[in-house]
């Protein structure tokens, strides 16, 4: 294990790995900043440039957006009152107001410090868990496979957006998508409608830029180009803060970075809810004075490093397991694919240069983001000031160039629009799109590893009850199902009133 960790940190000091974090922490900080846009979209439009790169420098890059993109929400968040990305609504609370009072910068800087300290808390998480894990999974055959796949279904089916018959209706979509081309026990095609563009199946990428992308253009379009009030749209004050407000806000930085790594390693969640978590926490505990929602730093602080920790966390059982933390570790899943590398435990051995130099990557990325977000947030400024009906012709732009640059095909570009379509309306229906996604990356696993282990018991579904791992994580899948229904919400609030008298 410390072999493969030397080995990941001499990769990401590689200059050219270095370049590529360099420019995806950057990138992530103006994606961030543009209001509307988010890391996942940006991720999956950049996975088609990452084809021609070597594995170590397309993820590193990735996750570097991912990261800095977590930070750059904020800038948004806190000068014009409007999320950059959704793990920014908190901030929006007490940064929005502390910007109109003439502490623009203070807020971005204690922002900038949360995040930077909620990131290395994540990947000092992420560098000494992940591997132990790794090898503990490493032992998993296929049926434990199977039920890690299936707990990865249902859990980030119960977890969207509360609904669990939109979550798994999502997901089972997904694995429907997953079947389409050529079986690969068999070799018989399926769903493939006689065209032969799809049997080889549907291109992960593809999809990733449809259903993330396109939506995103064409509300842009939607909205009012004219953005929400632009009173406290500049900084004036220092970004950098002192020391003494650093020591004051500290503990509050490291609480909220636990709270946001726990939530992270939770799949189905994300920054969004972590920032939410923290936030109230640090509500419970600093709100004396009821300076929450006026401009309070704590308010800040907390959500901030939250949302910066949930990264680190939610690589975990994405390395470890092959089940995406959230949906943009979902589309880091689907660029190591297209690379040829295929999800799950096996990452940790048999991919071990690429895992752990994406590990380092995110560490590295932290402390990056930290120099750049001190050079470049005020020049960020003029992002949030694009006008949305032309950034939403750039990212269409964007989306049919990196359909087609993958196989040269316009047949890709026509399923590309086709998954964005779907995704405009699913949107529109409040069905997760996440769970869809997951449906598409975890549907080969579960495929191939339920044939293989029905072939091992000659046909006897009875392998998965008398495997022990499999049982647990099939009982684990199960309480994760009925623990997102609606009856046991209501049988949870009777409950508590009961006791309440």
């Amino acid at each position: 294990m410390f072999s493969n960790l030397i080995l990941g940190l001499s990769n990401a000091l590689m200059p050219m790995n270095l370049i590529f974090i360099i420019m995806g922490t950057a990138l992530g900080l103006f994606v961030g900043a543009m209001p509307g846009l988010s890391a996942t979209m940006a991720i999956a439009l950049l996975v088609p440039i990452t084809f021609s790169m070597r594995p170590e420098a397309g993820i590193s890059m990735l996750a570097s957006i991912y990261m800095g993109a977590m930070y750059g929400g904020s800038i948004a968040a806190v000068l014009i009152k409007t999320p950059g990305t959704p793990a920014a609504a908190a901030t929006v609370m007490d940064g929005f107001p502390m910007a109109q009072r003439g502490e623009a910068g203070r807020a971005l800087g204690i922002s900038l410090t949360a995040s930077l300290v909620g990131g290395i808390i994540s990947s000092i998480v992420l560098l000494t868990v992940a591997p132990i894990l790794g090898w503990i999974a490493v032992m998993f055959g296929p049926i434990e496979l199977f039920g890690i796949a299936v707990l990865g279904m249902t859990i980030i089916g119960s977890l969207s957006q509360g609904s669990v018959i939109k979550g798994l209706l999502s997901g089972s979509l997904g694995l429907i998508f997953s079947t389409v081309g050529m079986d690969s026990i068999t070799g018989m095609p399926r769903f493939t409608l006689g065209n032969i563009n799809l049997y080889s199946g549907i291109q992960y990428t593809v999809a990733l830029i449809g259903l993330f992308s396109i939506p995103q253009a064409i509300k842009l379009v939607e909205v009012d180009a004219v953005r929400t009030s632009r009173s406290a749209n500049k900084i004036t004050d220092s970004i950098l803060r002192s020391w003494k407000e650093i020591k004051e806000l500290f503990p509050t930085f490291v609480k909220s970075a636990l709270i946001g790594v726990f939530t992270g390693i939770i799949p189905g969640t994300g920054g969004d809810t972590a920032c939410w978590f923290a936030y109230n926490e640090a509500k419970r505990l600093h709100n004396d004075d009821g300076s929450f929602g006026k401009g309070s730093p704590y308010g800040v602080a907390a959500p901030e490093s939250a949302n910066n920790a949930v990264v680190g966390g939610a690589l975990i059982p994405t390395i470890t397991l092959g089940i995406p933390g959230s949906s943009s570790t979902a589309v880091l899943l689907g660029g190591l694919m297209i690379h040829g590398i295929m999800p799950g435990p096996s990452l940790m051995t048999e991919y071990a240069g690429v895992t752990y130099t994406l590990l380092w990557a995110v560490l590295l990325s932290t402390i990056i983001m930290f120099f750049e977000g001190l050079a470049f947030t005020k020049a960020c400024i003029i992002v949030t000031r694009i006008d949305n009906r032309l950034m939403a012709v750039a990212i269409v732009v964007l989306c049919v160039i990196g359909s087609f640059a993958i196989n040269n095909s316009m047949f890709d570009v026509g399923m590309m629009f086709a998954f964005g379509i779907l995704g405009y309306f699913m949107d529109k229906l409040s069905i997760p799109v996440a769970p869809l996604v997951v449906g598409l990356i975890l549907g080969s696993m579960l495929d191939v590893t339920l044939h293989q282990s029905l072939l091992m018991s000659q046909g006897s579904w009875l392998i998965f009850v008398k495997n022990p791992i499999c049982a647990v994580l099939l009982l684990l899948a199960l309480i994760s199902l009925i623990q997102a229904t609606p009856f046991y919400g209501k049988w949870r609030a009777a409950r508590r009133a009961r006791k309440t008298g």
